[in-house]
């Protein structure tokens, strides 16, 4: 058995023409049009105040993922009280999901980039306004974005000293389960439908001690968030498979929704907190581009492998603008791919993908199609309908 067998399916498709009668012994070509399994990215190339013509960065974009994460940090998201960039986002996440692409919103509560009008607000006023918040973000985007990170680093939020925030003292004040309880109780009232997730960078045993506290306690939790910022190199396939191991206990679906490799020099291994790391200049250079697109395939390939996840998302397309100055996107800053792109890409989109395949249907209108789970596509000429390879095994489509 492949270790990749869970990730497959096969489904007789049956093919109607307009009429409704079976095509028999006709030329159709099948063809995959999104994963199941989401490889994503951070979408913020995305965002822009007015429309106009894709550009390359989104092209490469769209080339490779089919899940977007947006970003809802309150303090740009809403930088004067009562005035939310909701437009900009919803723009954006409209042209995502216009594209056939899946959207998440990150996130709705964290103590990072909590907006400064806050701290002059008492503990209960700030816990009456970030339900408003929820509330309302969570209400207008259903239907664009139906998957959130409710709440992030949960963790560290009620001791967190690096930067004074108002979210800290009402996660200390009211205590992490609790804290989690408000977030994920407000967002599912605003949206009964929408997947939400528990997300964190602390992979200690404390990420599973709250785990274990969240579920006792009764609260719903969609899916376990795991972060994997690996400027100081990769994890390693021991690693990898310990924290999988450890974290696919709970039965719930994994998330790594935050994963980075560097393709320069890797951040020293002393360094506690990756944000204290500055230096002047960090360069992509061959050797750790070559280094990257490996690591990152050996990376996907574990996680992929694995009953348990679900999504991996890459965070940041390009080396320009990424997260601590690092070199660690999948295009240079002059917008040409890394070897990491084309590696993964060449998995995505090709070892794990079902290309168009021009087949002849039976006697009775049917093709068998063997592929990844998710989404297909049956044309006949100018002629389209969609399908899914999944759980069926047997599946009927009608032709315009």
């Amino acid at each position: 058995m492949s270790h990749l067998d869970h990730r497959t399916a096969r489904a007789v498709v049956t093919v109607l023409g307009p009429d409704g009668a079976p095509l028999a012994d006709t030329d159709v070509t099948v063809a995959q049009t999104r994963h199941a399994f989401g490889f994503g990215c951070t979408g913020f190339e995305f965002l822009r105040r007015e429309p106009q013509a894709s550009s390359p960065l989104e092209d490469l974009w769209l080339d490779l993922f089919d899940t977007a994460t947006l970003p809802f940090y309150w303090r740009h998201f809403e930088p004067e009280r009562g005035h939310p960039r909701t437009a900009v986002l919803r723009e954006a996440a409209s042209r995502l999901v216009d594209r056939g692409v899946r959207v998440k919103g990150h996130p709705l509560m964290w103590h990072t980039l909590a907006p400064g009008w806050l701290l002059d607000l008492p503990v209960d006023e700030v816990e009456r306004v970030q339900r408003e918040r929820i509330t309302r973000d969570v209400s207008e985007f259903a239907g664009l974005v139906d998957t959130w990170d409710a709440i992030n680093e949960v963790v560290i939020m009620p001791v967190f000293r690096a930067e004074k925030n108002a979210i800290t003292p009402l996660a200390w004040e009211r205590g992490r389960i609790a804290t989690i309880r408000l977030a994920f109780e407000t967002a599912r009232a605003a949206n009964p439908s929408a997947t939400l997730l528990l997300n964190d960078f602390d992979m200690s045993t404390a990420y599973e001690c709250l785990i274990e506290g969240v579920l006792e306690a009764g609260i719903q939790v969609d899916v376990l968030g795991l972060q994997s910022h690996m400027h100081q190199g990769w994890w390693g396939e021991e690693k990898t498979a310990r924290v999988l191991e450890r974290f696919s206990r709970f039965g719930l679906p994994l998330h790594f929704t935050e994963t980075t490799l560097v393709s320069g020099h890797l951040m020293p291994r002393e360094i506690v907190d990756l944000n204290d790391y500055r230096v002047d200049a960090w360069p992509s250079t061959p050797e750790g581009e070559q280094r990257q697109a490996d690591e990152l395939t050996r990376h996907y390939q574990m996680l992929v492998e694995h009953p348990a996840v679900q999504s991996v998302t890459y965070w940041g397309l390009g080396d320009e603008g990424a997260w601590l100055g690092a070199p660690a996107g999948l295009v240079r800053r002059d917008g040409t791919p890394k070897p990491a792109y084309t590696a993964l890409r060449d998995l995505v989109r090709g070892q794990w993908w079902h290309a168009p395949t021009t087949t002849r249907t039976d006697a009775a209108g049917q093709v068998a199609v063997e592929g990844w789970r998710g989404d297909y596509e049956v044309r006949r000429g100018d002629a389209v309908a969609a399908f899914v390879v999944g759980d069926d095994e047997r599946v009927a489509v009608r032709l315009p």
